[in-house]
Protein backbone atom coordinates (compact mmCIF):
# COMPACT_ATOMS: atom_id res chain seq x y z
CA UNK A 1 0.00 0.00 0.00
CA UNK A 2 1.56 3.25 -1.05
CA UNK A 3 1.25 6.11 1.31
CA UNK A 4 -0.60 9.39 0.69
CA UNK A 5 2.47 11.21 -0.32
CA UNK A 6 3.16 9.05 -3.11
CA UNK A 7 0.14 9.45 -4.76
CA UNK A 8 0.60 13.14 -5.23
CA UNK A 9 2.76 13.09 -8.50
CA UNK A 10 0.58 10.62 -10.12
CA UNK A 11 -2.56 13.55 -8.87
CA UNK A 12 0.11 16.37 -10.61
CA UNK A 13 0.21 14.53 -13.57
CA UNK A 14 -3.36 13.95 -13.98
CA UNK A 15 -4.53 17.28 -13.30
CA UNK A 16 -1.44 18.58 -15.67
CA UNK A 17 -2.10 16.38 -18.99
CA UNK A 18 -5.42 15.19 -18.42
CA UNK A 19 -7.62 17.79 -16.80
CA UNK A 20 -5.43 20.42 -18.23
CA UNK A 21 -4.18 22.84 -15.39
CA UNK A 22 -1.68 25.36 -16.29
CA UNK A 23 1.69 25.02 -14.91
CA UNK A 24 1.43 27.72 -12.26
CA UNK A 25 -2.15 26.11 -11.33
CA UNK A 26 -0.52 22.85 -10.73
CA UNK A 27 2.67 24.21 -8.96
CA UNK A 28 -0.22 25.74 -6.39
CA UNK A 29 -1.89 22.54 -6.00
CA UNK A 30 1.67 20.78 -5.48
CA UNK A 31 2.69 23.51 -2.75
CA UNK A 32 -0.75 23.34 -0.90
CA UNK A 33 -0.57 18.88 -0.45
CA UNK A 34 3.03 19.35 0.48
CA UNK A 35 1.76 21.78 3.50
CA UNK A 36 -1.02 19.00 4.20
CA UNK A 37 2.23 16.03 4.13
CA UNK A 38 4.09 18.36 6.43
CA UNK A 39 0.98 18.47 8.87
CA UNK A 40 0.62 14.94 8.79
CA UNK A 41 4.06 14.04 9.37
CA UNK A 42 4.52 16.78 12.63
CA UNK A 43 1.19 15.66 14.15
CA UNK A 44 1.28 11.75 13.64
CA UNK A 45 5.40 11.27 13.78
CA UNK A 46 4.97 8.15 12.89
CA UNK A 47 4.25 8.46 9.61
CA UNK A 48 0.62 8.18 8.07
CA UNK A 49 1.17 5.03 5.80
CA UNK A 50 -2.49 4.51 4.62
CA UNK A 51 -4.54 7.22 3.31
CA UNK A 52 -7.58 5.62 4.39
CA UNK A 53 -6.11 6.30 8.18
CA UNK A 54 -7.30 10.44 6.97
CA UNK A 55 -10.99 10.17 8.60
CA UNK A 56 -12.97 13.66 8.80
CA UNK A 57 -11.05 14.12 12.56
CA UNK A 58 -7.34 14.61 10.80
CA UNK A 59 -8.86 16.88 8.12
CA UNK A 60 -10.71 19.28 10.91
CA UNK A 61 -7.39 19.08 12.74
CA UNK A 62 -5.57 20.58 9.95
CA UNK A 63 -8.22 23.15 9.01
CA UNK A 64 -7.51 23.93 12.43
CA UNK A 65 -3.87 24.25 12.43
CA UNK A 66 -4.74 26.70 9.35
CA UNK A 67 -6.74 28.95 11.12
CA UNK A 68 -4.51 28.74 14.31
CA UNK A 69 -1.55 30.34 11.20
CA UNK A 70 -3.64 33.12 10.51
CA UNK A 71 -4.45 31.94 7.20
CA UNK A 72 -7.45 33.95 5.98
CA UNK A 73 -10.61 32.49 5.23
CA UNK A 74 -10.19 32.32 1.34
CA UNK A 75 -7.04 30.70 1.89
CA UNK A 76 -8.30 28.08 3.72
CA UNK A 77 -11.10 27.92 1.37
CA UNK A 78 -8.28 26.95 -1.70
CA UNK A 79 -6.26 25.10 0.15
CA UNK A 80 -9.62 22.59 1.38
CA UNK A 81 -10.66 22.83 -2.08
CA UNK A 82 -7.00 21.38 -3.27
CA UNK A 83 -7.90 18.26 -0.72
CA UNK A 84 -10.95 17.60 -2.09
CA UNK A 85 -9.78 17.38 -5.58
CA UNK A 86 -7.05 14.94 -4.37
CA UNK A 87 -9.04 13.11 -2.47
CA UNK A 88 -11.46 12.21 -5.47
CA UNK A 89 -8.51 11.21 -7.17
CA UNK A 90 -7.51 8.89 -4.54
CA UNK A 91 -11.40 7.63 -4.46
CA UNK A 92 -10.63 6.91 -7.97
CA UNK A 93 -7.70 4.66 -8.33
CA UNK A 94 -9.23 2.65 -4.78
CA UNK A 95 -6.97 4.33 -2.48
CA UNK A 96 -9.91 5.34 0.03
CA UNK A 97 -12.84 3.91 0.92
CA UNK A 98 -14.70 7.15 2.20
CA UNK A 99 -13.80 10.99 0.67
CA UNK A 100 -13.97 12.56 3.96
CA UNK A 101 -13.21 15.85 2.64
CA UNK A 102 -16.69 15.94 1.19
CA UNK A 103 -18.35 16.25 4.67
CA UNK A 104 -15.93 19.24 5.62
CA UNK A 105 -17.74 22.42 6.77
CA UNK A 106 -15.64 25.56 6.45
CA UNK A 107 -15.87 29.06 7.86
CA UNK A 108 -18.30 31.66 5.43
CA UNK A 109 -16.47 34.12 3.55
CA UNK A 110 -17.36 37.79 4.17
CA UNK A 111 -19.26 39.06 1.10
CA UNK A 112 -16.50 40.78 -0.15
CA UNK A 113 -16.96 43.26 -3.62
CA UNK A 114 -14.35 43.23 -5.90
CA UNK A 115 -12.15 46.75 -6.70
CA UNK A 116 -12.71 48.42 -9.56
CA UNK A 117 -11.16 51.85 -11.23
CA UNK A 118 -14.30 54.47 -11.95
CA UNK A 119 -14.05 55.78 -15.77
CA UNK A 120 -12.11 58.75 -14.89
CA UNK A 121 -9.86 56.49 -12.92
CA UNK A 122 -9.02 53.94 -16.28
CA UNK A 123 -8.82 56.45 -18.11
CA UNK A 124 -5.87 58.58 -16.47
CA UNK A 125 -3.99 54.80 -15.86
CA UNK A 126 -4.27 54.29 -19.70
CA UNK A 127 -2.81 57.86 -20.31
CA UNK A 128 0.37 57.21 -17.74
CA UNK A 129 2.77 55.12 -19.47
CA UNK A 130 5.72 57.22 -21.41
CA UNK A 131 5.31 56.52 -25.10
CA UNK A 132 8.51 58.37 -25.76
CA UNK A 133 10.47 55.66 -24.22
CA UNK A 134 10.04 51.73 -25.55
CA UNK A 135 9.07 50.14 -22.22
CA UNK A 136 6.36 53.23 -22.40
CA UNK A 137 4.72 51.69 -25.76
CA UNK A 138 4.85 48.37 -24.48
CA UNK A 139 3.24 49.49 -21.05
CA UNK A 140 0.43 51.06 -22.71
CA UNK A 141 -0.45 48.26 -24.92
CA UNK A 142 -0.09 46.28 -21.72
CA UNK A 143 -2.48 48.72 -20.30
CA UNK A 144 -5.28 49.38 -23.22
CA UNK A 145 -5.59 45.32 -23.70
CA UNK A 146 -6.06 44.76 -20.15
CA UNK A 147 -8.80 47.10 -19.77
CA UNK A 148 -10.25 46.56 -23.20
CA UNK A 149 -10.55 42.74 -22.82
CA UNK A 150 -10.37 41.67 -19.10
CA UNK A 151 -8.39 39.08 -19.82
CA UNK A 152 -6.03 37.10 -16.69
CA UNK A 153 -2.23 38.06 -16.53
CA UNK A 154 -1.77 34.54 -17.09
CA UNK A 155 -3.77 34.96 -20.17
CA UNK A 156 -1.69 38.31 -21.44
CA UNK A 157 1.50 36.61 -20.41
CA UNK A 158 0.41 33.78 -22.76
CA UNK A 159 -0.72 35.19 -25.86
CA UNK A 160 1.60 35.14 -28.81
CA UNK A 161 1.97 37.62 -31.67
CA UNK A 162 -0.33 35.30 -33.88
CA UNK A 163 -3.19 35.60 -31.18
CA UNK A 164 -3.99 38.88 -32.24
CA UNK A 165 -6.43 39.55 -35.44
CA UNK A 166 -5.93 43.16 -35.97
CA UNK A 167 -8.76 43.09 -38.96
CA UNK A 168 -11.63 41.61 -37.05
CA UNK A 169 -10.53 43.38 -33.70
CA UNK A 170 -10.38 40.74 -31.31
CA UNK A 171 -7.62 37.71 -29.64
CA UNK A 172 -7.52 34.31 -29.45
CA UNK A 173 -7.51 33.48 -25.54
CA UNK A 174 -6.46 30.42 -23.82
CA UNK A 175 -8.22 30.47 -20.52
CA UNK A 176 -8.46 28.19 -17.15
CA UNK A 177 -8.12 24.74 -18.65
CA UNK A 178 -6.70 25.99 -21.70
CA UNK A 179 -10.24 26.48 -23.09
CA UNK A 180 -10.14 28.44 -25.87
CA UNK A 181 -12.09 31.59 -26.28
CA UNK A 182 -11.89 34.70 -28.83
CA UNK A 183 -12.39 38.76 -27.17
CA UNK A 184 -12.72 41.74 -28.73
CA UNK A 185 -10.66 44.55 -28.00
CA UNK A 186 -11.55 48.30 -28.43
CA UNK A 187 -10.17 50.89 -31.20
CA UNK A 188 -7.82 52.41 -28.08
CA UNK A 189 -5.80 49.05 -27.83
CA UNK A 190 -5.37 48.39 -31.44
CA UNK A 191 -3.51 51.67 -31.75
CA UNK A 192 -1.25 50.51 -28.97
CA UNK A 193 -0.89 47.04 -30.07
CA UNK A 194 -0.09 48.83 -33.73
CA UNK A 195 2.48 51.01 -32.39
CA UNK A 196 3.88 48.64 -29.99
CA UNK A 197 4.66 45.25 -33.01
CA UNK A 198 5.25 48.27 -35.47
CA UNK A 199 8.42 50.28 -33.36
CA UNK A 200 9.08 48.39 -30.16
CA UNK A 201 8.37 44.57 -30.24
CA UNK A 202 11.43 43.22 -32.74
CA UNK A 203 14.29 45.84 -30.67
CA UNK A 204 12.91 43.96 -27.37
CA UNK A 205 13.43 40.21 -28.73
CA UNK A 206 16.36 38.33 -28.72
CA UNK A 207 15.27 35.45 -30.47
CA UNK A 208 13.73 36.11 -34.01
CA UNK A 209 11.80 33.16 -33.60
CA UNK A 210 9.89 34.54 -30.36
CA UNK A 211 6.31 34.10 -30.81
CA UNK A 212 5.40 35.81 -27.54
CA UNK A 213 3.26 39.27 -28.08
CA UNK A 214 4.73 40.87 -24.93
CA UNK A 215 8.77 41.03 -24.60
CA UNK A 216 10.75 41.53 -21.34
CA UNK A 217 13.43 44.29 -20.81
CA UNK A 218 15.32 40.67 -21.63
CA UNK A 219 14.15 39.68 -24.75
CA UNK A 220 12.01 36.91 -24.19
CA UNK A 221 8.36 36.70 -22.78
CA UNK A 222 7.21 39.03 -20.27
CA UNK A 223 6.56 37.08 -16.98
CA UNK A 224 3.85 37.24 -14.69
CA UNK A 225 5.94 39.14 -12.13
CA UNK A 226 6.54 41.86 -14.44
CA UNK A 227 3.02 42.26 -15.70
CA UNK A 228 2.27 42.96 -12.28
CA UNK A 229 4.75 45.37 -11.56
CA UNK A 230 3.59 46.96 -14.53
CA UNK A 231 0.08 47.78 -13.51
CA UNK A 232 0.88 48.75 -10.15
CA UNK A 233 3.43 51.02 -11.34
CA UNK A 234 0.26 53.07 -12.68
CA UNK A 235 -2.55 52.21 -10.76
CA UNK A 236 -0.44 53.82 -7.79
CA UNK A 237 -0.81 56.70 -9.32
CA UNK A 238 -4.52 56.71 -9.42
CA UNK A 239 -5.97 54.92 -6.74
CA UNK A 240 -5.22 54.26 -3.13
CA UNK A 241 -6.73 50.99 -3.38
CA UNK A 242 -5.58 47.36 -4.42
CA UNK A 243 -3.42 47.69 -8.03
CA UNK A 244 -3.00 44.57 -9.31
CA UNK A 245 -3.90 43.08 -12.36
CA UNK A 246 -7.17 41.97 -11.64
CA UNK A 247 -7.93 45.36 -11.15
CA UNK A 248 -8.16 46.12 -14.96
CA UNK A 249 -10.24 42.98 -15.18
CA UNK A 250 -12.52 43.79 -12.74
CA UNK A 251 -13.07 47.26 -13.83
CA UNK A 252 -13.63 45.67 -17.60
CA UNK A 253 -16.54 43.91 -16.15
CA UNK A 254 -18.13 46.56 -14.14
CA UNK A 255 -18.01 49.48 -16.45
CA UNK A 256 -19.47 47.38 -19.01
CA UNK A 257 -22.60 46.26 -16.87
CA UNK A 258 -22.57 49.94 -15.89
CA UNK A 259 -23.05 50.46 -19.80
CA UNK A 260 -25.88 48.29 -20.10
CA UNK A 261 -23.93 45.05 -21.36
CA UNK A 262 -25.97 41.41 -21.09
CA UNK A 263 -24.70 39.54 -18.08
CA UNK A 264 -24.59 36.26 -20.16
CA UNK A 265 -21.96 38.39 -22.46
CA UNK A 266 -19.77 39.80 -20.06
CA UNK A 267 -19.74 35.72 -18.52
CA UNK A 268 -18.21 34.65 -21.57
CA UNK A 269 -16.09 37.64 -22.82
CA UNK A 270 -14.24 36.77 -18.87
CA UNK A 271 -14.29 32.69 -19.71
CA UNK A 272 -16.13 32.04 -16.54
CA UNK A 273 -17.70 29.04 -16.23
CA UNK A 274 -20.43 29.96 -14.03
CA UNK A 275 -22.65 32.84 -14.55
CA UNK A 276 -22.62 32.80 -10.42
CA UNK A 277 -19.24 34.03 -10.67
CA UNK A 278 -20.02 37.17 -12.77
CA UNK A 279 -23.17 37.88 -10.71
CA UNK A 280 -20.46 39.14 -8.36
CA UNK A 281 -20.50 42.33 -10.41
CA UNK A 282 -24.20 42.98 -9.81
CA UNK A 283 -23.88 43.83 -6.59
CA UNK A 284 -20.66 45.59 -7.12
CA UNK A 285 -22.56 47.73 -9.52
CA UNK A 286 -25.46 48.13 -7.15
CA UNK A 287 -23.24 49.17 -4.03
CA UNK A 288 -21.54 51.45 -6.35
CA UNK A 289 -24.74 52.71 -7.56
CA UNK A 290 -25.96 53.56 -4.25
CA UNK A 291 -22.67 55.51 -3.51
CA UNK A 292 -23.75 57.37 -5.32
CA UNK A 293 -27.07 58.34 -4.79
CA UNK A 294 -26.12 59.02 -0.85
CA UNK A 295 -23.23 61.31 -1.74
CA UNK A 296 -25.21 63.41 -4.63
CA UNK A 297 -29.34 62.99 -4.00
CA UNK A 298 -30.39 66.40 -1.43
CA UNK A 299 -32.88 64.31 0.53
CA UNK A 300 -30.21 60.91 0.60
CA UNK A 301 -28.74 61.91 3.94
CA UNK A 302 -30.55 59.69 6.57
CA UNK A 303 -30.81 62.59 9.32
CA UNK A 304 -33.53 64.15 6.64
CA UNK A 305 -36.92 63.17 7.77
CA UNK A 306 -39.09 65.22 5.20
Amino acid sequence: MMDIESYIPEFLLHIGKERKYSDGTVEYYEIDLKQFVDFLKTEFPNGVENPKEIDIIVLRGYIASLTRAGYKTSTIHRKVSVLRSFFKFLYSRNAIDVNYTKHIRLPRMPNKFPSFLDFAQANRAMELPDTSTKLGVRDKAIMELLYATGIRRSELVNLDIYDVNFAKMQIKVFGKGKKERIVPFNQSAKCALEEYISTVRESLIKNKDEKALFISSHGKRISPQEVYLIVKKYLTRVTDGKRCPRILRHTFATHLLEMGAELMAIKELLGHQSIATTQVYTHTTIEHLRKIYQKAHPKSDKGDTD
